[in-house]
């Protein structure tokens, strides 16, 4: 059995070969919620929909988000209604009173929907309707993550890692954001001072995550700050890892970044903007694989190979590498 820890786009990219050495039924895959927001009240879970699409077949495969094929009427229709109404368009955060009305998974991320500003598309919004409407009758979210797993087909086990909000919120020279703010709207450009993952320690992992986090552990290639942090934020979870077998591979190539703004974020937390970073960043690693050109050395077992994710073949050779960095301290 094996757990990977996902959020992003690195660990979806990684998990296309992990046929290459395991089952479908050996995988768990515990994903980010800490991106989570309420837009236009419904709720949109990035990181468990990347996973949904993708094990049903149906991801956009070039943009990494969002169902392949999909139209964007009502996205469309919003910022029409909204031009010809002469209302504001961009990242409308609610007021802080609003923050923590209604339903409590809506916590600290909540967005008007007028002149929506992430662009979603029609069966996408089909999606976080019936989220939405299941938490409303008093679902939790593992439960309805279980149920839309079905729905697609997902062969492998998907939790999200906790049923509690945790908000990333990112700390700017031009003001808090939350990480979809800063990243989608405003495309990582303003200065990061600090990131909070609001909740966190009130939080507790979804049921089923600390058992998961007894195996193997595999972090993939994800943003360590924002796609992996507000996991290690949750009480128990980096115990855990400190007590079970990890292997991490780099979203670096020496201090370059695959894609993202982990560079940026790594700094305002003060990690070292690179692989070497990943000490910090994940100080409970066993072992960790990075790329064939890196020269970055560790007090750790490390394989080294080509790790960019470009197709099935390329997540199948990176799957290889880490089974050989667990025989090494398994």
């Amino acid at each position: 059995m094996v757990t990977f820890c996902s959020g992003g786009t690195g660990t979806p990219k990684l998990l296309d070969g992990a046929g290459a050495v395991f089952s479908p039924e050996e995988i768990t895959v515990v994903a980010n919620t800490g991106d989570d927001i309420e837009l236009g009240g419904l709720f949109v879970s990035p990181d468990v929909d990347t996973l949904l699409f993708q094990g049903g077949g149906v991801l956009d495969r070039e943009k990494w988000w969002g169902i392949r094929g999909d139209t964007h009427r009502t996205n469309t229709a919003l910022h029409d209604i909204a031009k010809a109404a002469g209302l504001e368009t961009g990242p409308q955060y609610l007021p802080e009173e609003k923050q923590t009305d209604g339903r409590r998974l809506a916590r600290w991320r909540r967005f008007s929907g007028v002149g929506e500003f992430m662009t979603i598309g029609d069966r996408d919004r089909a999606v976080h309707l019936t989220r939405t409407s299941l938490l409303d009758q008093g679902h939790t979210l593992t439960e309805v993550t279980e149920t839309l797993a079905d729905a697609f087909g997902v062969s492998i086990e998907l939790l999200p890692m906790s049923n509690d909000p945790v908000a990333s919120l990112i700390h700017t020279e031009d003001g808090l954001m939350h990480f979809q703010e800063y990243w989608i709207a405003n495309r990582g450009d303003p200065t990061v001072t600090n990131v909070e993952f609001r909740g966190s320690s009130a939080a507790k992992p979804a049921p089923g995550v600390l058992e998961a986090l007894s195996e193997t552990v595999i972090i993939g290639p994800s943003n360590p700050v924002t796609s992996i942090g507000p996991l290690l934020s949750l009480p128990g979870v980096a115990k855990a890892l400190m007590e079970t077998t990890v292997i991490a591979v780099s979203p670096f190539v020496g201090s370059k970044a695959f894609s993202g703004p982990a560079g940026d974020l790594m700094a305002a937390v003060g990690a070292q903007p690179s692989t070497a970073g990943l000490a910090t960043a994940y100080p409970f690693a066993d072992a960790f694989v990075i790329d064939r050109q890196d020269d970055t050395t560790f007090d750790r077992p490390t394989i080294q190979t080509d790790i960019s994710l470009d197709s099935r073949e390329d997540a199948a050779r990176v799957i290889k590498a880490i089974d050989e960095a667990r025989a090494l301290v398994a």
